[in-house]
């Protein structure tokens, strides 16, 4: 875990609340029929996702502590029915391994073929998470990374691929595009 990322969390968490109040970003969007992308599902925000957007399961890409206090546990999410997977990843500077992407582009999948809903998010639904769902994109659809993130930034324009992103984006499109015959 990064110091930085630890002490910046509070201050960082306010400022996405303060801005889906006070500008045109939202504190999450729905990206297809599948997918909603956005910040920490704190307690009153993830009852009207379950509300208004039906969500079933979680992909919460983020650090443990990122979750300790602001989000309902595994055992009181399962309470309310709703499904979690966690893919430990640093704030700021991280990416989820090619592993991490895979397990969540899976999850994902699988509750797409119940048609359900999934909440796809890191602390402000920016960097992390919308790696993850570019990557889901791209295997869905078939879109290459940049129509991938794109089409993610057509509903959520202030995500942020930074260049560690980039790279793990265009890594899984090349592992899902391999011949396997070649190799």
């Amino acid at each position: 875990m990064s110091m930085f990322a630890k002490i910046a969390f509070y201050p960082t968490v306010g400022y996405t609340l303060f801005m889906a109040q006070v500008s045109s970003r939202k504190y999450y969007n729905r990206i297809n029929d599948t997918v909603v992308l956005g910040a920490l599902p704190i307690k009153w925000i993830l009852k009207e996702l379950t509300a208004k957007e039906s969500v079933t399961a979680l992909v919460s890409v983020n650090e443990n502590f990122e979750l300790e206090s602001l989000v309902p546990s595994k055992e009181d999410l399962r309470q309310r029915g709703i499904d979690q997977l966690q893919l430990p990843t640093v704030d700021y500077v991280g990416t989820p391994s090619q592993d991490n992407i895979r397990r969540a582009v899976d999850f994902i999948t699988k509750y797409r073929e119940k048609k359900e809903t999934v909440y796809v998010h890191c602390k402000a639904g920016r960097t992390r998470s919308s790696t993850v769902v570019a990557c889901y994109l791209m295997e869905t659809y078939n879109y290459t990374p940049e129509q991938a993130v794109d089409f993610i930034k057509a509903r959520r324009p202030h995500v942020w691929i930074r260049e560690k992103q980039w790279n793990s984006i265009r890594t899984f499109y090349r592992e899902i595009h391999k011949d396997p015959v070649s190799g």
